[in-house]
């Protein structure tokens, strides 16, 4: 493929099922095609909005709001609103949260003003009034392999609830949400499920790749740099440059990496437009983007319909196939457990099994792969993707989006084949992998379960004896130190939710493993979680974790353990007998923090096998 040409700008255009202002009450009867379940608040609501005049139909786009700003005891409420912009006439249009993360903190929210400024924009002109407020992020590049990681996980949650309060509190009518960081996302979702308010997400948009004596570069290209200069495989010289190349500019990290992943699944699952993805932050076709989804989120209000009607069991599961497709990260199902729990939808560790043996994975993506995120939106981004998938019968097209279409008639004009002359998509039926790279490992050492990404590799079994380490810190000495031999198999625990608490992601050992040349060699299992980034034979999530005492805080050094990603099994090879004994002398460890956001996250954080979620 042409890795020089400027990607294609993809402005989705807004011609959906709603119909336009003059017609709504002349078809009190329109229904939305293709829903695979019986009428239900959705249609009862839309045809409550549909069947109204023009003056109801417009009383009802501030549903919500109304509250705030309406009748005289209300006065006090409009004086305050007056001080930042509100005017006479303003007080009936719909208020709509407009939450981003704007921050300099880190290149994948160094922009997310900017973006926030085209969409309240666009309010306005949409006869809107946005209410523009500020959520956190945590970069998880900048504090990978620091203490400071153990907050990332915990930002999740407190960005949910900060978007869940604003709103809340402000009696929004809907709320659209810019982020761009890993937990920005699962977070905002979280957000917007427990509202359920007529909302749409923006993604900030990803970064280009750097570039280096004729490679394209990404932040783990840095993180795998480390290993090979202390391995003695890399000069000071090229060490030095990939620090300086690796990130150009602003965007979430350009591989397949959490940030993407999320991105691409929120697009699956019918809550983003479509093409948005994939975009570059800096490009102008984000902003154009951004722009639309504010007028898309004007129409949701006006026709009520709210988060939990896209939400559906099957859009989870579409999110989930589009993941395995393009080869998406474990945090995936980590965070897609947690939204789905705020949505009461049931979605577990089996549901990804079970899609991951139906689905191939044939786009070829970092980390494992070869190219990143911007590479497939030039030929095509998810919705080829997803076109591919649908017309394998592997998606659900009935599911409803934020256009007020389908995802069927969504990508009712896009082609189904990949374009010829690029490898970034491969044809359906010659994928890179015949089933999905995202594998759900059970036994002795799992009973709940566990995550593995199997892609990138020669083997997906390891055999081995167990080099225990209780916290990143010490696994990263004995990588570092060339202390891991081939064969061996890392034991990393104590680095849970609880047990962190926070979870930490384990990009610098995996990493430097991969620098050293011991990614095809040596096993590494954790109840702590993985970047995006990572690749290798690696397992985390492993459930329950050792800080409530399960298996994995029993593991000795030098116990042999079998991790099969072939049979779905991780296996410690010690008999009941002498586990029982070790668990009768196990000793529960002080926790780490005993005040503060951290402790308050470990005494309310569940297992990481049903998504780490802390309501």
């Amino acid at each position: 493929m042409e890795l020089g040409r400027a990607p294609q700008l993809h402005s989705f255009a807004l011609t959906p099922l709603f119909c336009s202002d003059t017609a709504l009450c002349g078809v009190p009867s329109l229904s939305l095609p293709h829903l695979s379940v019986p009428p239900t608040a959705l249609t009862v609501r839309a045809t409550l909005v549909w069947g109204m005049t023009d003056t109801a139909r417009k009383r009802k786009l501030n549903w919500n709001s109304h509250h705030v700003t309406q009748g005289d005891a209300r006065a006090p409420n409009r004086a305050m609103l007056r001080a930042v912009g509100f005017q006479d006439g303003d007080f009936e249009k719909p208020i709509i949260g407009v939450a981003h993360a704007q921050s300099n903190i880190t290149p994948c929210n160094n922009g997310l003003g900017e973006l926030a400024g085209h969409i309240t924009d666009a309010i306005h002109e949409g006869g809107g009034m946005p209410q523009v407020y500020g959520t956190i992020t945590v970069s998880d590049g900048i504090s990978m392999g620091t203490e400071g990681m153990k907050c990332s996980l915990v930002s999740r949650e407190v960005i949910a609830d900060s978007i869940e309060t604003v709103s809340r509190g402000q009696s929004h009518d809907g709320v659209i949400v810019v982020g761009g960081c890993d937990k920005n996302m699962p977070g905002a979702m979280i957000g917007i499920a427990r509202l359920n308010i007529p909302a749409i997400f923006v993604y900030g948009g990803t970064i280009k790749p750097g570039h280096y004596n004729g490679q394209d570069l990404t932040i783990v290209s840095v993180f795998e740099a480390v290993g090979a200069l202390g391995a003695g495989k890399m000069s000071r010289e090229d060490f030095n440059e990939i620090e300086r190349r690796a990130c150009p500019g602003n965007g979430s990290c350009g591989g397949m990496y959490t940030a993407n992943t999320m991105s691409s699944a929120f697009e699956a699952m019918g809550m983003s437009l479509p093409y948005s993805s994939t975009m570059s932050a800096v490009d102008a076709e984000k902003a154009t983007s951004s722009a639309d989804s504010a007028r898309a989120l004007l129409k949701l209000i006006e026709h009520d319909i709210r988060p939990k009607d896209i939400l559906t069991k099957q859009a989870f599961e579409n999110a989930i196939t589009v993941i395995m497709a393009v080869g998406g990260s474990t945090n995936a199902v980590l965070h897609l457990m947690a939204i789905a729990h705020a949505c009461d939808i049931d979605l577990t560790l089996a549901d990804f099994e079970r899609i991951r043996e139906a689905t191939p994975v044939f786009c070829d993506l970092k980390p494992s792969g070869r190219y990143v995120a911007t590479d497939l939106h030039v030929v095509g981004g998810i919705p080829r993707v997803m076109k591919m998938l649908l017309k394998e019968g592997l998606l659900h097209g009935d599911c409803l989006t934020v256009t007020g279409k389908t995802v069927a008639e969504n990508l009712a004009d896009e082609q189904d084949t990949p374009d010829a002359g690029q490898d970034v998509i491969r044809p359906y039926d010659q994928p890179l992998y015949a089933q999905g790279h995202l594998a759900i490992l059970r036994g002795n050492l799992a009973p709940e379960g566990s995550v593995a990404k199997i892609s990138g590799l020669k083997s997906i079994k390891i055999t081995g004896p167990a080099r225990v380490f209780n916290s990143e810190e010490e696994s990263m000495a004995a990588i570092m130190e060339d202390r891991i031999n081939p064969g061996d198999v890392l034991v990393i625990r104590y680095e849970g939710p609880k047990g962190g608490p926070g979870m930490r992601e384990m990009l610098s050992p995996t990493s430097a493993i991969i620098g050293k040349g011991l990614g095809d060699s040596v096993g590494l299992i954790t109840d702590g979680r993985f970047s995006g980034g990572t690749f290798g034979l690696v397992v985390g999530h492993v459930a329950p974790e050792a800080y409530v005492g399960g298996p994995i805080a029993l593991v000795e050094e030098g116990d042999t353990i079998e991790l099969n990603a072939e049979t779905c099994e991780l296996t410690l090879q010690v008999d009941a007998a002498e586990l029982e004994r070790r668990r009768a002398a196990w000793v529960a460890p002080e926790p780490r923090y005993k005040r503060g956001v951290l402790a308050k996250y470990a005494k309310l954080v569940s297992s990481a096998a049903v998504g780490a979620y802390t309501d």
